[in-house]
């Protein structure tokens, strides 16, 4: 789901292409890379983990925390070796956080492993591969740490650093009484969106105040009365160490979606809280804060990437900054001042031409090319030459793409010299010592890394005003008290209080890794070469080749690559004791036609991977000069191609016949196109050459006369490429030319297969006739009859169809057509059938009863064109033998599946543009008349959706009036989920209706159906058929169900027991739903809307809710379901619907004072939360979260309607009663329940999503139009200490 925004840490191996007999060599697995000149290590990303390093990172980093860890002995927290020892209390979390931090202390390795660590939280790989929130990852694991730490001297640990209270008070302006709330925080939340910045945001929340008064005012608890108030918040206590998260994520209600917001935010290196705090007397030291870490989100809302800035504290990095000449480069403003910025080639080239390692990503790539022309490639070079990696890769000879196309590097042929001046001043370098200043003049200020997973670079301060604003741009914020100094011995010491048993352990693991290093270095330096003995070689069709076996003939030698080109010739002559004379080392190459020398290997005291001799290279071990005898040509211009020549072959008396032979012939590639003749024995004639992809006679390309004497290299054949030679005299093929291009055509003469398909006993089944473009298929028919020996009077009653590559008869073709004329290629396959074609004014047409059409399934029927759609119609029914006339054809859409219905059945089928071989669907089901639409009606009465406690008359009032559809398992959230719903029949209704008409028949057709039901109207009356007339005759309403109105959906409901219970006296005591998944959707309130205007799309389907009393919602009125908590129980009262008119805003306060108002409970004394079934969570609504600015008079940005609460009508508000339940737990059993069969059903889906992971060859290549995943919880699994 993230794309390419996860940053691998492995490598990926390059899918080099190998020649033939050599063979990959696989490595042993290395173990872990050295660390880099920063001296500081990353994190690996275990596949979606990038969140969890930058965390990790800056808990390392914050060394009162680390220290504070690392002073919790076996003692407390036991010993990893314990772990599995059921009696034994092991604290497994601290102890691998521990670890964790000693390996980034001590541990010489450029990345350390989670993987111990996240096996400690209880993750699986399916979690290890997702991405969560840093900011939830944050809150969760230190709640772990809490309770893993109960019972130590560190129960304390995160309550003494992080913990800070906020106090909220609201002051009554008439008695001055103080309304208090004291809250508790880890971390401050603060909003992005419409601020400037950090202050900003402080500032709106800790000094501006909310003012109650007009019409919302507060309810003062000391005068008993509604009073005028100001509400306010301060920061009461402060931690040592301040988290500050970033809302940077919201949802748009317009496109209802969520999105990132991306707009300059600022933040200051130190910040001075004292203006937002409520004592403000201490020294301004005890309020001021030093930021040192930045968590940092690339991408958007639903994926992305993170990764940190640190602030190195206690000096432990080496910060070695590199950094670009800030002088223009000449080459670059050459181009861009002349024409050449046209060329992207040069552009190209010449940016990376300036990279130290000529090597970039190429989305860096692109950015330097739009910095330097003021264009991106899109608008300056795609229109002409495509997008900017297909460009890359069409021009491979210049630049190198890796595997992954992620990055692009210049090829060594392509190196652009640096001049002196280029080479000494484009880099230069800034070291924390006196030759160059650093950030500032005092080396004692610690320094800024960019930590990205297993990636660490030095930045420079200035560097974070870049992460203000953007998609990558800054998420979490870490400040730490100014006062907090460190001792000196702590100064680039990494072994600082780290105990001693993971000083022991840390050496002890450095030792071994420097073994491992030298033993994989030795095994790595070790090459195998295959050695090619020239004097067991012969030289012939202008390759070499083994005289003997290729046992005799080849030796595999191993040999370290770090030795010179001198050792390796005198080890070679201490083996082949029979060699005489000088010995030459060449590199060869095994190409299709043999082996073949490419290069002299010259310089003894080189070494061999100087030489750039890799692993498998072949040797070929000769004098230098000859091969048996044989002089041998050496180099890359006389290698030899295997090239397959084709000629005429000639019989026995000396004449040609008309068959075409293949043979493998080598040529040099410096030898002239003209030595074919000579090794063909022709003394001239006419040679055509193809490429080796090509097929056919449309590749054929003649060579001119005056190009005989260019080369086979010059002409570009290679490997495979084919040669045509044709005699001069040959007039079996003809020569023609077109805009100077010379191809070779065959001559008109070809053939057709034709098979007979009469269902007639002949002697051929097929048969093979001869015809031209121009040939009459008439003609072709009548061949085909006289040569399969079958009846002439077929000759009346026949004709040809083409047979598709899957076997399928297609549309006759006409008699009086020309194969040109039909579009039939030469070669093709044409079925001899029985019957007549069809004439130029008629269609055959294909049909298939269902939705789709399955292969030999498919029905013809030949039709007039001027035919109507209910002729065509009732001739399908006819030719299927389907009796009745609820039947309707729908065209089949480009996926093979019912498209359009063809409603018009008085069009004929020209006007509808119908043509022979189209496939009509043949549908069961009458259409609608035009402007009428379809619409499924379903009765809903609300019912407890938790199922929680009701009082057993409710309960079995509810129960008898409660409709049910049959029991499904909602298989998004596994759960059980029941309705109260009953299916009234589909009705088609007017779309010029509007919503008050739907609700109005809806109650005249209730109101008759339930006379009938009572009795009222006896079957057979005058007054019953009165009614029945009316309802089948209403311009705006039609039944979709059985004429009699005994068996219609409407009557069958109104003889259940609970008809009786409702009463719906008109339309105003209706109200409409949109169903959505066997529930509520969207309220319908506009009863003046038409109908077509509502959205309800193609199957939307309308439940209706009877109600006891009239309603009429405004466009601001949310119905919500209200449930009261009983006292003592875990338990709910039965549900009541609640309009809340949120006009003056969809905020946590207003529903708090509408809830109060509706259940005659002081705001004070009641707690309410919102109920999401799906999950069986309840999500408190907090009352402090909504504020008004004084001075402005603006509300903010907050919205009930937006996350976490995302409130819309129909949801479930929980409300408990403070002045009898002071419980802070707002689930019932039902909810617990529900969770452990989730909890179940998920861990019975782990092992297939296992399988799904292992068979996918990329976990993360979503596309765009790729269906996203419900979003998972985070969770970390601690044990009891208490």
């Amino acid at each position: 789901m993230f794309g390419d925004l996860f940053e691998e840490d492995f490598p990926s191996v390059p899918n080099n292409h190998y020649e033939k007999g050599k063979k990959v060599k696989t490595k042993a697995l290395e173990p872990a890379a050295p660390r880099e000149s920063t001296n500081l290590s990353g994190l690996r990303n275990q596949g979606g983990t990038c969140y969890l390093n930058s965390l990790l990172q800056t808990l390392h980093f914050t060394p009162e925390f680390r220290e504070a860890l690392f002073s919790l002995g076996p003692e407390e927290l036991g010993s990893l070796e314990d772990k599995d020892n059921p009696d034994a209390k092991v604290r497994i979390i601290p102890l691998q956080l521990q670890r964790l931090f000693a390996q980034l202390l001590l541990l010489d390795q450029e990345a350390a492993s989670t993987a111990d660590l996240t096996d400690s939280f209880g993750w699986t790989s399916n979690e290890e591969m997702r991405q969560h929130d840093v900011q939830e990852l944050n809150r969760i694991l230190f709640s772990a740490l809490e309770t893993s730490l109960v019972g130590t001297s560190g129960h304390d640990l995160i309550n003494r650093l992080y913990h800070g209270t906020i106090v909220h008070q609201i002051v009554c302006k008439d008695c001055k009484n103080v309304s208090e709330k004291q809250e508790d925080f880890l971390d401050l939340t603060v909003t992005v969106k419409n601020l400037s910045g950090l202050e900003d945001a402080l500032w709106n929340t800790y000094v501006e105040e909310e003012v109650f008064d007009c019409d919302n005012l507060y309810h003062c608890g000391t005068c008993d009365r509604l009073v005028k108030a100001v509400k306010s918040a301060k920061l009461r206590t402060l931690p040592p160490f301040l988290t500050v998260s970033l809302l940077r994520f919201n949802f748009d209600f317009v496109k209802c979606e969520r999105y990132k917001e991306t707009s300059c935010y600022t933040f200051p290196l130190r910040i001075n809280l004292k203006p937002f705090c409520e004592q403000s007397e201490l020294d301004d030291s005890e309020y001021t804060y030093d930021l040192f870490s930045v968590i940092i989100h690339k991408g958007g809302c639903y994926g992305g990437h993170y990764h940190v800035y640190i602030k190195d504290v206690d000096h432990l990095g080496n910060w070695q900054f590199q950094e670009k000449e800030s002088k223009p480069d000449v080459n670059l403003k050459d181009l861009q001042d002349g024409a050449e910025t046209d060329d992207p080639l040069r552009m190209l080239q010449a940016i990376l031409s300036q990279e130290e390692s000529n090597l970039l990503p190429v989305d860096q790539l692109g950015q330097k090319l739009l910095k330097k022309i003021g264009l991106s490639w899109n608008k300056k070079y795609r229109k002409q030459y495509g997008p900017l990696r297909k460009f890359l890769q069409l021009h491979s000879q210049i630049f190198l793409l890796s595997s992954d196309e992620n990055t692009v590097s210049l090829s060594k042929n392509y190196l652009q010299p640096k001049s002196d001046f280029q080479r000494d001043e484009q880099r230069t370098f800034q070291t924390l010592t006196s030759e160059s200043p650093a950030l500032n003049d005092d080396t004692s200020c610690p320094h800024w890394f960019d930590i990205n997973d297993s990636n660490v670079q030095p930045i420079k301060e200035k560097d974070i005003e870049q992460q203000f604003q953007g998609k990558e741009s800054a998420y979490m914020l870490f400040y730490r008290k100014s006062r907090l100094q460190r001792p000196p011995e702590a100064r680039a010491n990494p072994r600082y209080k780290v105990p001693c048993h993971l000083l022991s352990e840390m050496d002890a693991a450095n030792i071994r890794l420097q073994t491992e290093r030298a033993e994989c270095d030795s095994a790595n330096n070790r090459i195998e070469l295959h050695l090619h003995l020239g004097p067991r070689y012969h030289f012939f069709s202008g390759a070499l080749h083994p005289a003997v076996s290729p046992a005799e003939s080849t030796w595999n030698v191993t040999f370290d690559q770090r030795q010179t080109l001198g050792d390796l010739r005198q080890s070679l002559l201490q083996l082949l004791d029979f060699w005489e004379g000088v010995m030459v080392l060449s590199v060869a190459k095994l190409v299709p036609a043999g082996l073949h020398i490419y290069q002299t290997l010259e310089g003894d005291e080189r070494t061999l991977c100087e030489m750039e001799i890799t692993d498998g290279e072949d040797i070929f071990v000769w004098n230098g000069v000859e091969v048996g005898g044989v002089q041998v040509q050496t180099g890359t211009d006389c290698e030899p191609l295997l090239l397959n020549v084709l000629h005429l072959a000639a019989s026995g008396e000396g004449e040609e016949c008309q068959q075409w032979i293949e043979s493998p012939h080598v040529f040099p590639s410096n030898a002239e196109i003209g030595t074919v003749f000579t090794a063909l024995a022709i003394p001239a004639g006419v040679v055509f050459i193809s490429s080796a992809e090509s097929t056919g006679t449309e590749g054929w390309t003649a060579v001119p006369t005056e190009d005989l004497r260019k080369t086979f290299g010059e002409l570009g054949l290679r490997n495979g490429s084919s040669v045509l030679v044709q005699d001069a005299g040959s007039d079996n093929y003809s020569l023609s030319t077109e805009q100077g291009v010379w191809s070779i055509v065959a001559d008109e003469t070809s053939w057709l297969q034709v098979t007979n398909l009469c269902q007639l006993e002949s002697e051929e089944k097929q048969v093979k006739v001869s015809a031209t473009v121009d040939t009459v298929v008439f003609d072709i028919r009548i061949k085909a009859i006289k040569e399969l020996k079958l009846m002439k009077e077929l000759a009346e009653n026949s004709c040809l169809r083409p047979i598709d590559k899957d076997g399928k008869l297609l549309s006759p073709v006409p008699d009086s057509y020309t194969l040109k004329e039909a579009e039939l290629k030469m070669g093709s396959s044409l079925g001899l059938c029985l019957g007549k074609a069809p004439t130029s004014t008629q269609l055959l047409l294909f049909f298939t009863l269902g939705s789709d059409s399955q292969p030999g399934t498919e029905m013809e029927v030949t039709v007039e064109e001027t035919a109507s759609v209910r002729d065509c119609l009732k001739m399908m029914l006819e030719k299927s033998g389907l009796p009745g006339d609820a039947w309707h054809l729908r065209k089949m859409d480009w996926c093979f599946e019912a498209g359009e219905a063809l409603r018009e059945e008085d069009a004929t089928l020209r006007e509808l543009m119908l043509c022979s071989g189209d496939t009509l669907l043949l549908v069961e089901g009458v259409l609608p008349p035009l402007g009428f639409l379809k619409v499924p009606i379903w009765c809903y009465q609300p019912q407890d959706p938790s199922g929680h406690h009701t009082s057993p008359q409710d309960q079995a009032k509810s129960q008898a009036a409660t409709w049910r559809v049959s029991s499904s398992t909602d298989t998004s959230s596994g759960t059980h989920m029941e309705t109260a719903l009953h299916h009234l029949g589909d009705l088609e209704i007017s779309e010029d209706a509007t919503l008050g008409d739907l609700k109005s028949q809806f109650v005249l057709i209730w109101h008759v159906l339930d006379a009938m039901v009572r009795g009222e109207y006896p079957a057979g009356s005058p007054t019953c058929a009165h009614w029945q007339a009316v309802l089948h005759a209403s311009s705006l309403w039609r039944l979709a169900a059985s004429s009699d109105w005994r068996n219609c959906c409407f009557f069958q409901a109104l003889t259940l027991p609970a008809s009786s219970e409702f009463a719906v006296p008109g339309p105003a005591f209706l109200r409409a739903w949109t169903l959505e998944s066997r529930r509520p959707g969207r309220l319908l309130r506009d009863t003046q809307q038409l109908l077509r205007e509502c959205r309800l799309g193609r199957r939307m389907e309308i439940c209706l809710e009877p109600l006891e009393k009239e309603e009429d919602l405004g466009p601001q009125d949310l119905v919500l379901r209200t449930q009261l908590r009983l006292a003592g129980e875990r338990t709910y009262s039965p549900p009541k619907d609640m309009v809340w008119n949120t006009t003056r805003g969809c905020t946590s306060a207003s529903l708090r004072q509408r809830v109060a108002d509706f259940y005659s409970l002081p705001v004070e004394k009641i707690e309410i939360a919102k109920y999401f079934p799906e999950k069986f969570e309840w999500i408190p609504v907090s009352s402090w979260n909504q504020q008004i600015a004084k001075r402005k008079k603006k509300k903010k940005q907050d919205n009930l309607q937006g996350a976490p609460y995302y409130l819309k009508d129909g949801d479930t508000i929980g409300v408990k009663n403070l002045l009898v339940d002071d419980d802070d737990d707002f689930s019932t059993i039902r909810d617990d329940t529900g969770k452990e069969r989730q909890r179940q059903l998920a861990l019975g889906g782990k092992r297939s999503q296992e399988a799904q992971h292992v068979q996918s060859s990329d976990l993360f290549s979503g596309t765009p139009g790729q269906r996203r995943g419900p979003e998972a919880s985070l969770s970390i699994h601690v044990g009891s200490f208490r």
